[in-house]
């Protein structure tokens, strides 16, 4: 098989290369996909380039990237059901913690990584509903129903928090988004009931304004950048939904405003999600689906010798959607 491959760190265009593999078969408990797309995500990128603290090599000697992706079952391992041979899935986790990911034309992994997507949704589609659809899904509907709430979503043009506009709305919630230039119009397209400049100076009054008050559940992408922002716009006993910080890692607490609030802040790594928590996430975001609420946006689809390219788009400010390879 085809795959696009790397054994050390680096820049994309030097380290990502091109290789045949013999094409794997399952092992007990596992299903091998014949994949169509594989979806790229920044953490790819910047487990690639080598960003994380402390980690000076790969962790396997040789990594095909990226944890999404979508296709059809053509084989199944001892104790799997050889009924799931022909089904239509989406993979989630699929290089987390493992050697081999979705960036090739086949991938074995466990039978439950593999979820059956439902009628009429698109391989492409469903290669965006592991990390950005998983986190969406979970960020909002994480402490259950948001029916009559005020909803907060940081980067509503962003791949998670667009589709975190489309799940909030479905689920019945008033949802205010920020974003800036042409992602302000993506947002409200997406659903927004009010979508404001992130840059603004005068954001909190803003926010303050168009929630009545203020909000109830925040989903949040630069907890750091914002958490003071947040500490002025949540309402009392408010829950700070996040998944990301990448401007500030060590974002400064204001304690005494969020003690008198009583504000929650609950961090959301999807790779970790428990197994309840997970098949929540994924009954929402199929839930969505059939009711036609949600559509994930695609920004570019490339082909797979352009694994390097695809990985670098994934990393460029102001892009629409999700970034996926062909990989069939």
């Amino acid at each position: 098989m085809r795959a696009a491959s790397y054994t050390r760190f680096g820049a994309a265009s030097d380290v990502i290369e091109l290789i045949e593999l013999e094409t794997p078969r399952p092992g007990s408990g596992e299903v091998r996909v014949r994949l169509v797309f594989s979806g790229v995500n920044p953490s790819d990128a910047k487990a690639r380039s080598g960003a994380r603290p402390g980690v000076l090599k790969p962790a396997f000697p040789r990594i095909i990237p990226h944890s999404d992706g979508a296709g059809e079952i053509d084989a199944v391992g001892d104790g799997v059901d050889a009924g799931r041979i022909g089904a239509r899935v989406w993979i989630w986790n699929g290089q987390w913690q493992r050697a081999f990911g979705t960036a090739a034309e086949y991938i074995c992994l466990p039978s439950a990584q593999a979820v059956d997507l439902p009628g009429g949704v698109s391989f492409e589609s469903g290669a965006t509903l592991g990390i950005p659809g998983l986190t969406a899904a979970q960020t909002v509907f994480g402490s259950g129903d948001v029916a009559g709430q005020t909803l907060l979503v940081s980067g509503g043009a962003g791949a998670v928090g667009h589709n975190a506009v489309q799940l909030a709305k479905w689920g019945g919630a008033r949802v205010i988004a920020t974003a800036r230039g042409a992602g302000l119009d993506r947002a409200r397209e997406a659903g927004a009931d009010m979508a404001l400049d992130y840059t603004s100076p005068d954001l909190a009054a803003e926010i303050l304004e168009a929630s009545g008050g203020g909000i109830d559940r925040a989903v949040e992408v630069e907890l750091g950048a914002n958490i003071g922002l947040l500490a002025e716009v949540m309402r009392p006993l408010g829950t700070i939904a996040t998944y990301g910080s990448g401007a500030d890692m060590t974002p400064a607490l204001p304690f005494g405003p969020f003690l008198f609030k009583a504000l929650k802040i609950d961090i959301s790594l999807i790779y970790i999600l428990p197994d309840a928590a997970r098949t929540a996430a994924i009954g929402r975001l199929h839930g969505a689906l059939a009711a036609g609420a949600l559509a994930p946006a695609i920004h570019a689809i490339l082909p797979l010798a352009s694994c390097a390219e695809a990985q670098d788009a994934v990393m460029k400010q102001g892009r629409a959607g999700a970034v996926l390879l062909e990989t069939a």
